[in-house]
């Protein structure tokens, strides 16, 4: 009669079960998925010629990309951004800040005017970020979108919106604008969430060897 082994054989993981439910996946650490979690000008524009060159919606979505960018806009913020806290004429809009964030006016320069006054036209209601029903998009929309431009622009990582507010955080930073005045620009109540843009500022630095 042959020896019975000890041996335990392997079995595949399974899912999860607790309480006769199945819980969904570990989330993978964004750090693991991407190496920084913003985005350089030239990617931007990478981004926004894939959103503009896709679907009929085209102009419609490199312009939300380009809104987000310029302003520093939560996803949340942009799907609620409606054609009244926009001034045409004067060239300013009004952000209304979520997560008691602190709401400001920004100036709208030309490639936002133009882009915006074409995007009234052709879409008509309240948002400024409509579906063909007149209604908002929803932040699963845009988070789709903006993941699809991300592959169609070959980006080396995935892309979700919110690395298009620390793109805008990390350019103003790199240009050497106040720190404080970066800060209510992006709308943080508390200044150590704008420090993080400043600390990695390479322009800190660019004095520190003469050769």
């Amino acid at each position: 009669m042959p020896a019975q082994s000890n041996v335990v054989p392997l079995r595949s993981p399974g899912p999860n079960i607790v309480n006769g439910k199945v819980s969904p996946p570990a989330r993978q650490k964004n750090a693991d998925r991407r190496s920084r979690e913003h985005l350089t000008p030239e990617e931007v524009e990478k981004l926004m010629k894939a959103a503009g060159a896709t679907g009929r919606h085209g102009h419609r979505d490199a312009t939300l990309l380009l809104i987000a960018y310029r302003h520093g806009l939560r996803v949340s913020e942009l799907v609620a951004l409606r054609w009244d806290q926009i001034d045409l004429k004067q060239g300013l809009l009004h952000v209304n800040r979520l997560k008691n964030g602190v709401p400001s006016t920004h100036p709208i320069r030309g490639p936002e005017l133009r882009a915006l006054r074409r995007l009234q036209k052709a879409y008509e209601g309240p948002y400024v970020f409509s579906t063909e029903r007149k209604g908002p998009m929803t932040t699963s929309t845009v988070r789709k979108l903006i993941a699809r431009a991300g592959e169609q622009a070959k980006l080396p990582f995935p892309v979700h919106p919110h690395m298009l507010r620390h793109a805008c955080g990390y350019k103003l930073a790199n240009e050497g604008h106040d720190t404080r005045a970066l800060q209510h620009y992006l709308g943080h109540k508390n200044i150590q969430h704008t420090v993080r843009y400043t600390e990695l500022a390479p322009e800190r630095f660019k004095n520190f060897w003469r050769d």
